[in-house]
């Protein structure tokens, strides 16, 4: 993510807790990656080759930066990038020992890898760069740095000396570590059925079986095994929001929200226009959504549409079943890049032949999907849960638009400060949902023949017009909990089912209504990154954007795709939208052509 200073030239010599576990793991084993064999493509020119990943070696850097002499533009420019690459290497160390306890949250080398990173290190980095903050904020030569160039980096330093507070550190740290106790309960949750321990992401497949039994068994089983740490689950959010609102306080901010909207450099929204979203989305997608569930529960023949008819086929037709193995599913991945284009086939290529992929899904993984970036190799790493479901399919090339994302930053040679670490996941996800979407066109006959790729595009449809809805729901919900902090659990769970019944489809929950009441306990992101999900929404308007242009003229769109994600985060929301070629905004027009071009994909995709 970032570029150079003076001092010294690659072989890396920290020690790591191991290394990265690929695709293909079996249950209880380490299949351990050789991180020391990856590429090293860009030099260091400032950060010293033997530096140790230790506060002895780390503070060395950190002295340095803070004691130098910056008599005009182009030291303070230098300086910037020298500290850029020491940033650099710090987010890749940090990223090492995430990825490995996320990978395996049962794994205790792993863990405490990362926890001694979280309450050792991370709180002395966070005050050390905040003197370096300090120091750039009152350099009389900040206004002169070349605008193209320093414009938004000036803006975002500013913000982050706005908002920091040294008594907030021991807060983020106590955050973070609920944060890895939310992990460790979520990857713990496994159940028995039909003989085989399965985690509940493995279980999710039995939700498309036709048989209604066997849906509603499956369903029962992963909705019980999650409801048995409920109360856990609700005591430690309840432990997380009296944190974040200490922390906007400590800050001189009313509330968390206000906090949170300033640190995550939101410059081209406010809150007020997240409301507005909400209201867009009740009223232009929630209709839809509830013709969708109108049209499946008669399809099905069913009086009460219930919480496990919602994933199998309508038309009782089985399981779109794309891959067998997750060698299956790299191997169909590649094709469908490959038709898409062939840069971007490249770089999937290289991700696969340096196996930086992990996959499968297993007792003690941590939930979810991400990439992440190793900063200083400039090279992204995917984690999934597969399960031998069509959404797999969709979640790795989800993830792979933000590994092109990672690559074209690095083709432009982006200075750090303007990639990974700094880009607005607002445009982030534009390119990976963008890729998600378009990539349903190369689906005929690599996973699917031609009436299962359609099958499955509508259900990408289908399931868009739900994300939308469920995004609205999450945001809306988390606005309610940090503007009334002090709020009890009885209350939380009051505002969740007023906030829900806004925006849920028409399935019954009678008889598992708890079940319904702490659903929002398995969206981890208002437990591990509150306030990001809005972004999904508004990076959605654009992918959507992306996909009918792709539609029209595929060259064009895959050109401006690829010319604005080379873009990183060198530029404000509006102009990486424009650089697309779509609208920026999220308002009710935006919402409105996102309802016309679902509907017209139900309409093209249906039967």
């Amino acid at each position: 993510m970032n570029p150079p200073s003076a001092l010294g030239a690659s072989p890396r010599a920290d020690p790591l807790p191991r290394g990265i576990v690929i695709s293909g793991a079996k249950p209880g084993e380490d299949v351990v990656f050789d991180y020391g064999k990856l590429p090293k493509e860009f030099r260091r020119e400032y950060v010293p080759d033997g530096i140790r990943f230790d506060w002895g070696d780390i503070s060395k850097v950190y002295d340095e930066l803070s004691s130098r002499e910056i008599p005009g533009p182009a030291e303070l420019e230098k300086w910037i990038l020298d500290g850029s690459e020491f940033d650099a290497y710090l987010y890749e160390q940090r990223t090492i020992r995430y990825i490995n306890s996320t990978r395996q949250t049962d794994n205790p080398e792993f863990t405490k890898a990362y926890e001694d990173y979280v309450e050792g290190l991370e709180p002395k980095i966070k005050v050390a760069s905040f003197e370096l903050l300090k120091k750039y904020a009152s350099s009389r030569f900040r206004g002169e740095l070349p605008p193209s160039t320093f414009a938004l980096e000036d803006r975002r330093r500013d913000a982050a000396v706005r908002t920091f507070k040294v008594e907030n550190v021991e807060l983020e740290r106590q955050d973070s570590t609920l944060a890895q106790r939310y992990q460790r309960t979520m990857g713990a949750m496994t159940v028995q059925y039909r003989g085989e321990e399965r985690t509940l992401q493995q279980m999710a497949k039995f939700l498309e079986e036709t048989d209604r039994g066997v849906r509603e068994e499956a369903w029962r089983l992963a909705s019980g095994r999650a409801l048995r740490d409920r109360a856990a689950l609700d005591d430690l959010y309840g432990q997380m929001v009296k944190l974040r609102d200490g922390e906007a306080k400590n800050a001189g901010y009313g509330n968390y929200e206000d906090y949170a909207f300033v640190r995550k450099n939101r410059f081209d929204y406010s809150p007020g226009d997240c409301v507005r979203f909400h209201e867009a989305v009740e009223e232009q997608i929630v209709p839809l959504s509830r013709e969708i569930d109108r049209s499946r529960r008669e399809k099905m023949k069913l009086d009460v549409l219930r919480p496990w008819d919602l994933s199998v086929d309508p038309g009782g037709r089985p399981p779109l079943s794309p891959f067998t193995d997750v060698d299956g599913l790299v191997r169909g991945a590649r094709r469908v890049v490959a038709g898409v284009d062939g840069e971007l086939s490249g770089y999937f290529e290289k991700m696969t032949g340096l196996e930086l992929l992990d996959l499968d899904s297993r007792k003690g993984k941590a939930p979810g999907g991400y990439q992440d970036e190793l900063a200083e190799l400039r090279l992204p790493f995917i984690f999934m849960n597969a399960a031998k479901r069509d959404g797999d399919v969709r979640t790795l090339l989800h993830e792979a638009g933000h590994s092109f994302h990672t690559f074209l930053m690095r083709k432009s040679r982006l200075p750090f400060f303007n990639a990974g670490a700094s880009l607005p996941l607002e445009f982030a996800e534009v390119a990976s949902m963008s890729m998600e979407i378009i990539s349903g066109v190369h689906y005929d006959g690599v996973f699917y023949d031609a009436d299962c790729a359609r099958r499955s595009n509508w259900e990408e449809a289908a399931a868009n017009v739900k994300l939308l809805a469920w995004i609205a729901t999450i945001d809306a919900f988390q606005h309610w909990v940090y503007n009334h902090p002090d709020h009890s659990a009885e209350e939380r769970a009051r505002a969740w089912l007023a906030t829900l019944d806004r925006f849920c489809g028409l399935e019954s929950y009678e008889g598992v209504e708890p079940s319904r009441a702490y659903r929002w306990q398995r969206q981890l992101h208002l437990y591990e990154a509150p306030f990001y999900y809005i972004e999904y929404g508004i990076a959605l308007t654009g992918a959507l954007g992306v996909w009918a242009r792709y539609a029209d003229d595929r060259e064009d769109a895959i050109d401006a795709y690829k010319g604005a994600l080379s873009l990183g985060a060198s530029r404000p929301l509006p102009e990486l939208f424009g650089a697309a070629g779509v609208e920026w905004g999220f308002g009710s027009s935006a919402i409105g052509k996102c309802a016309a071009v679902l509907r017209r994909a139900l309409k093209e995709y249906g039967d």
